[in-house]
């Protein structure tokens, strides 16, 4: 029989290097992984590099090649993917920016550049896209929040460009930056005059919002400035399910890989980083009973690679395994079991140490790996492949790929 679903579980920053407070193993080796160990006891395992070898991915170039669209193609910054997944409808040449609030003091310097961690800014976030108005330069705006500090930022308009800088300081006890032109064009120099105006008059609406006022009287600091960053042009994508002949829908918590799912065209399910994984997994078997392909993305990892926590990563390794139970009962599934890069505990960031790979399912040929880890894969059937040669491996496992030739 063959597979004819498939589930992409990306677990985010799963691949990491020897960490000497686990006895010299990676977080994947130390853990307890039942689930992922079964996995790749009866399917085919391999490593990958997510975009090539040596090269560093980020999440968005990394998810884009997973999904089968070339970043050096399609690639056009990280701003209007993070405003996609806020739920901002972005259409080609939108200008798109990732965004948080942030506190400043009386004399205008940020003190916090995440606004003291603000859980919720819906109603602040409505205010500043409602009271903002761009309408003399003729450009009209999208404001979302994102989850906790985040937001996002979008631009509709003649004469825009992306080629503007950031506004983020990226330290406190001084001024936000003026954003300025990063190229010579009269359409950058515009862009830039634009979001200084943008980020004048958000200041100005939050500076007395309520909301903000009941922040500083419980001593907690106000959300009374928007930094952007990661200015990027909206492109152009081939629809997924032309592309790959797939009905599909991502699940994920992380703003920016909705949004890069909702982008090519897959059905975004909302959760949250609070969402329970078990709920999570749920709501992947609930769209694998009625689309070809989920986008399952897994975020702490990667987050505890970053701050250095070998032993929460491990720990929380075994905690996705455990979730992922319910998969081994869906009928007919491919499932693939990777990461969108490395995040080594050592160094705090992403590596270009490709990531261990397995693949599950009907037609697959089982090699004689055991583990799921980054050594034990390595020595798999599928030896080493390029993150943009997997959905063309999956999609002729399931009998979706066309021939070359006669």
């Amino acid at each position: 029989m063959t597979a004819s679903k498939i589930l992409l579980l990306i677990i985010d920053g799963v691949g990491d290097r020897p960490c000497r407070n686990l006895g010299n193993k990676t977080p994947l080796e130390a853990a307890s992984l039942p689930n992922l160990d079964r996995l790749a006891a009866e399917g085919i395992c391999g490593i990958m590099d997510p975009i090539a070898p040596g090269v560093r991915a980020g999440s968005d170039t990394s998810h884009l090649s997973l999904l089968g669209y070339d970043p050096h193609t399609y690639y056009t910054g990280r701003g209007p993917l993070e405003a996609a997944g806020c739920g901002i409808k972005m259409e080609p040449g939108m200008i798109g920016f990732r965004a948080n609030y942030a506190t400043v003091d009386d004399d205008g310097k940020v003190i916090d550049r995440r606004a003291g961690r603000i859980p919720d800014t819906a109603e602040i976030s409505a205010a500043v896209k409602d009271g903002v108005d761009l309408s003399k330069y003729g450009v009209e705006i999208e404001f979302a929040p994102g989850t906790g500090h985040r937001a996002a930022l979008a631009l509709r308009g003649k004469g825009l460009s992306a080629a503007v800088s950031s506004n983020d300081p990226k330290k406190t006890g001084v001024l936000p930056k003026t954003i300025v032109a990063e190229d010579d064009t009269a359409e950058a120099a515009f862009t830039a005059e634009v979001c200084n105006a943008f980020a004048a008059q958000a200041a100005e609406i939050l500076k007395n919002h309520p909301v903000n006022l009941e922040r500083k009287a419980r001593g907690e600091y106000p959300a009374n400035a928007v930094l952007i960053r990661g200015a990027g042009e909206m492109g152009v994508y081939e629809p997924f399910e032309e592309k790959h002949e797939l009905t599909g829908s991502v699940v994920a918590a992380a703003a920016l890989i909705a949004g890069i799912g909702s982008s090519v065209g897959l059905e975004r399910i909302p959760v949250l980083p609070t969402t329970p994984l078990a709920d999570q997994v749920n709501l992947v078997c609930r769209e694998l009973e009625k689309k070809d392909f989920v986008l399952f993305n897994v975020k702490a990892a990667d987050e505890y690679g970053h701050d250095g926590k070998a032993v929460e990563k491990m720990k929380y390794l075994e905690e996705v395994d455990a979730a992922i139970l319910p998969f081994f009962d869906i009928p007919d599934l491919m499932i693939a079991v990777c990461g969108d890069h490395s995040t080594p505990c050592t160094i705090k960031d992403h590596s270009a140490d490709p990531v261990p790979l397995i693949l599950h399912g009907d037609g697959t040929r089982i090699d004689t790996v055991t583990s799921y880890d980054e050594i034990s894969c390595a020595a798999g059937g599928m030896c080493r492949i390029s993150g943009g040669s997997l959905m063309p491996i999956l999609c002729d496992l399931i009998d979706k790929t066309h021939k070359y030739g006669a």
